[in-house]
């Protein structure tokens, strides 16, 4: 029997809305990643270097304080709190497009808990105009500032967003943490569960990997039996086989070759779901598939949304998508006070790791010519230099220097207390001019600051410290 005209499109429409929903939860199981103990303790504290102040998830049981100004009520939900909706940057269906994907940390995730920690983020951005897409792996252990909290894991927003009822909530808040630490609007976010990608996995006949070494799995569960063997070479692996892939963590680069895999088998997904036949299995079971899955994603996409970004996400060629990973080239390993292991990041570096898989057009786009200090003159950041020397006279003989070079100093300041060691904060964003400036003021990699803010008048401040007063050329 033949299908209206009208039923055929709307199968078509949310047969195409699969192929959002696919990336969703291909990604999801990315973040779902590694299962860890946190010291359980909140404390504030502050010292050298990136380390600034922290707040942490508490024991089961303990209370944290909210973040003044928290509102102390919540409308329910059958008797269940809810956070108010994130208010989030909004798309306006022409330029660029970027999602926040979020997995639940699992131990959280098997036990229902309330508030949850993210497992590692991943950052997925499309823009309509050059047709080309970008995946960036954001590491659950990398430290930053938290809006409202101050400093922490990044994988802590979560937990906090929820714990607290923020607007938003947990994703409304990793969303703002991501947002400040890579200067980048977001205008999406979906946290996805594991059921929910294994059981499209097995729906789609599994995904193509080709295994590069062998490794060993676990399947969700527990005992010798969840243990699996994967030999090297291509081979179809099912929903839970896939997840486990993604989830080892015994391997020589731990998180880092980890991220490495998940996006393999992200690209895998894709390339699962546009193939020609896959597309009427799809279609035919679409509205009972995507009622089915949905139940494991929170979002704040519309069915329209998902839609739309279907459609231009399925223009994408492959060899138009770019992926990074924040690893061990990004990043200084470090501890906490109360010796948790920590990612430090290194803004100059990430900024121009940002820009590579976003592949920004224009100028500034890293496939550009020239050389750093042509970037650094083309990206026009505005500088201002303190002095934070007993020389009197060095922020003002240090920036004829600078706009001799082509830097953009905008302002000198010499009202700051004196330091040791100069320390440069970039709030705006701007790799190129943060890597000249680190370069040229020999800069220790402990005194580089990130602290992105909207609106500011200022992209880069530096504070000239006794090493450049008594160490430097100039004239």
């Amino acid at each position: 029997m033949k299908l209206s005209i009208r039923k055929v499109l709307l199968h078509t429409f949310i047969g195409v809305s699969l192929l959002v929903v696919a990336l969703v939860i291909a990604v999801g199981f990315y973040l779902t990643i590694r299962q860890f103990t946190y010291v359980a303790k909140r404390n504030a504290w502050r010292g050298e270097g990136s380390f600034l102040l922290k707040s942490r998830p508490p024991e089961s049981g303990a209370a944290l304080l909210p973040p003044s100004g928290t509102a102390s009520s919540a409308p329910t939900l059958g008797g269940t709190e809810l956070a108010p909706p994130a208010t989030l940057t909004p798309w306006d269906g022409a330029g660029r497009v970027t999602l926040l994907l979020l997995g639940l940390d699992y131990r959280d995730w098997d036990a229902r808990s309330p508030a949850s920690r993210s497992d590692t983020m991943i950052l997925l951005t499309i823009d309509p105009l050059t047709r080309n897409a970008g995946i960036l792996s954001i590491p659950r252990d990398l430290w930053v500032s938290i809006p409202g909290f101050q400093h922490g894991k990044i994988n802590t927003a979560h937990y906090l967003g929820d714990a607290h009822k923020l607007p938003g909530g947990g994703p409304g808040l990793a969303v703002k943490t991501v947002e400040q630490f890579l200067g980048v609007p977001i205008n999406y976010y979906a946290v996805v569960d594991f059921q929910a990608f294994i059981r499209f996995i097995d729906e789609i006949g599994g995904v193509k990997i080709d295994v590069p070494a062998t490794i060993t799995i676990d399947l969700l569960g527990s005992g010798s039996a969840t243990k699996k063997t994967l030999q090297p070479g291509v081979q179809v692996l099912p929903g839970a086989w896939a997840l486990a892939y993604a989830r080892a963590r015994h391997t020589s680069g731990g998180d880092f070759d980890r991220a490495a895999r998940q996006q393999q088998v992200i690209l895998a997904i894709r390339d699962r779901i546009v193939s020609f036949e896959m597309l009427p299995m799809l279609i035919e079971k679409a509205p009972a598939l995507y009622q089915e899955l949905a139940k494991g994603i929170r979002t704040n996409l519309t069915l329209d949304e998902v839609i739309k970004l279907a459609v231009l996400g399925s223009q994408i060629q492959p060899q138009n998508i770019r992926s990074g990973v924040i690893n061990e080239k990004y990043v200084m390993f470090g501890n906490s006070p109360d010796n948790l292991a920590i990612l430090l990041p290194i803004p100059d570096k990430i900024f121009v790791l940002r820009d590579e898989v976003f592949a920004f057009t224009g100028v500034l786009s890293p496939l550009a010519l020239g050389s750093d200090q042509d970037k650094m003159k083309a990206e026009g950041a505005r500088v201002v230099l303190i002095n934070g020397s007993s020389s009197g006279d060095l922020a003002e003989r240090t920036a004829q220097y600078l706009r001799s070079q082509g830097v953009n100093v905008v302002g000198v300041q010499n009202d700051s207390p004196q330091i040791a060691n100069t320390t440069i904060t970039d709030h705006a964003g701007r790799p190129y001019a943060l890597k000249y400036l680190v370069s040229t003021l020999r800069i220790s990699q402990y005194r580089i600051y990130s602290k992105i803010q909207a609106g500011t008048q200022v992209d880069v401040e530096v504070i000239l410290g006794e090493d450049w007063a008594k160490n430097n050329n100039l004239p």
